[in-house]
């Protein structure tokens, strides 16, 4: 299996290549713990060179027409299509998911491309009527600049392709920081982009110390557009940088999502889907549903169908057909996990399931449930990010709003019920970027992805995502 794992290169101005230094980083399979292939280190060398690809590469994009654009995207779309089952591979093994869950990724990073190409052709500008019979007003759209991006390794295609498919769309050129633990996968997106035609030079990919890359890429007069996915905290201080050199910027941060489950509602078709959403890729997900609000009249049978089906997962390695909960990425999960809920039932959290490191070797944790979770217990205040459902109850609407509304968090939420006046009034008064109600999924192609408060701003997806990758310009002008 893991002869099928490739060494990853850069790809600066068009051309795939190690870095300037020779460094290599290591790649661990999570399921096994072994090392499975290496990947290219930039240093600043590379960097450079990366900046001046990405500055010829915007000369030559911005100019392209955004019929030739879309085609392009297209067709990067459906070459994605056809090597799915190898970028699927690859993802699993160095990232750890299901394949299943690969496969679907993959899939949809195509539909995402597909999305933005249609979308090239739909970022107009508008003429605004004037107030003389002899002047013209125009508001131009423009593409920024030159982009740079940073995207984690939990999703390492589609944390990449809505911020790609975003600045191609828009005719700008793109420096992709893909993540170092999880390289191939995202390689293999680029490689469908150049191989679907876009000229050398308008995509760059680069790996290597993030904070050395960051703090190189982010203030330089090149780069006029920055998009984040990552930690809140890291967030903030790539936030303050990008603000210091007046640097447009996306920020898609940290999540702690409430789930709330009214007495109203089908409890077996919430317990379905929302133990679905919240094991996926391990918990590892910014918008996992993380507590669950549970009103007091249902909270029994709600913890008991979640319990039992939480526990029925099956936990294996992700290349296994039947596994439904792969790996966590990395030990620094394991640790995680560990501490958030020896905390939690030390300040009298139930521990109905789970809460343990499953066998010696692979980064394997069991699907874990808390009930009756304190407040002041840490994994009730800071992201799990794992395979940790924390279950508390609530007593009526307004209670459930304080809680869902207490953290900074505030990316996703959701909600299950079959009144409508509750559903008007979770979609007033919930402090959310996005809010599903009787679903879970919220990151189709076509709808905005983003968080408000600490979580972030900026949006990635829908119409409003390549709006942040072009510019305004009004041209008013009166007859000669």
């Amino acid at each position: 299996m893991t002869e099928t794992y490739p060494d990853v290169q850069l790809l600066i101005d068009g051309k795939w290549r190690p870095g300037a230094s020779g460094k290599t980083i290591s790649v661990v399979n999570p399921a096994t713990e072994e090392a499975i292939g290496r990947v290219a280190h930039a240093d600043i060398v590379d960097l450079d060179l990366a900046l001046d690809a990405a500055k010829r590469g915007f000369a030559v994009w911005r100019n392209v027409s955004t019929f030739e654009r879309g085609k392009i995207l297209r067709r990067a779309g459906e070459l994605l299509r056809e090597r799915a089952e190898r970028v699927a591979l690859l993802m699993t093994l160095e990232q750890g998911k299901p394949l299943t869950e690969a496969r679907i990724e993959v899939m949809a990073a195509a539909d995402t491309l597909d999305w933005f190409g249609e979308e090239a052709r739909r970022a107009y500008g508008r003429i605004v009527p004037a107030r003389a019979p002899n002047v013209t007003n125009l508001v131009l759209k423009e593409p920024v600049g030159p982009a740079a991006a940073f995207a984690p390794w939990n999703f390492p295609l589609n944390q990449i392709v809505r911020k790609l498919g975003a600045a191609l769309a828009a005719g700008c050129s793109i420096i992709v920081k893909a993540p170092e633990e999880t390289p191939a996968s995202p390689a293999e997106l680029i490689r469908a982009v150049i191989d679907a035609g876009v000229p050398a030079g308008v995509v760059n990919l680069i790996y290597g110390v993030p904070a050395e890359i960051s703090e190189h890429l982010i203030p330089h007069d090149v780069i006029r557009k920055i998009s984040f996915t990552g930690s809140t905290a890291v967030g903030k201080q790539l936030a303050a940088l990008a603000g210091k050199h007046m640097k447009r910027i996306t920020m898609e941060l940290g999540g702690h999502a409430p789930a709330i489950v009214f007495d109203d509602a089908d409890v077996d078709a919430a317990v379905k889907l929302l133990v679905t959403s919240k094991y996926r890729n391990g918990g590892q997900v910014c918008t996992a549903p993380t507590r669950f609000l549970v009103q007091r009249k249902v909270y029994g049978p709600f913890l008991d169908r979640f319990v039992a089906a939480a526990e029925s997962l099956k936990v294996g390695d992700g290349t296994a057909p039947d596994t439904q909960l792969g790996p966590l990425a990395n030990p620094r999960r394991i640790d995680a996990m560990e501490a958030l809920i020896a905390d939690a039932v030390g300040k009298g959290a139930e521990l109905r399931i789970g809460g343990t490191r499953l066998g010696n070797k692979g980064y394997f944790f069991a699907a874990t449930v808390l009930a009756n979770v304190p407040l002041a217990a840490r994994a009730m205040n800071d992201e799990p990010f794992g395979p940790l459902a924390l279950v508390n109850a609530f007593d009526d609407l307004d209670e459930a709003l304080a809680e869902g509304n207490r953290l900074p968090y505030a990316l996703a939420s959701y909600a299950f019920t079959s009144s409508a006046t509750t559903s008007a009034a979770l979609a007033a008064r919930l402090e959310a970027g996005m809010l599903g109600i009787n679903q879970t999924q919220v990151a189709w192609p076509e709808l905005p992805f983003g968080g408000v408060k600490d979580s972030g701003y900026g949006r990635e997806g829908g119409s409003e995502a390549i709006q942040d990758y072009l510019v305004t310009k009004l041209v008013t002008q009166a007859a000669g």
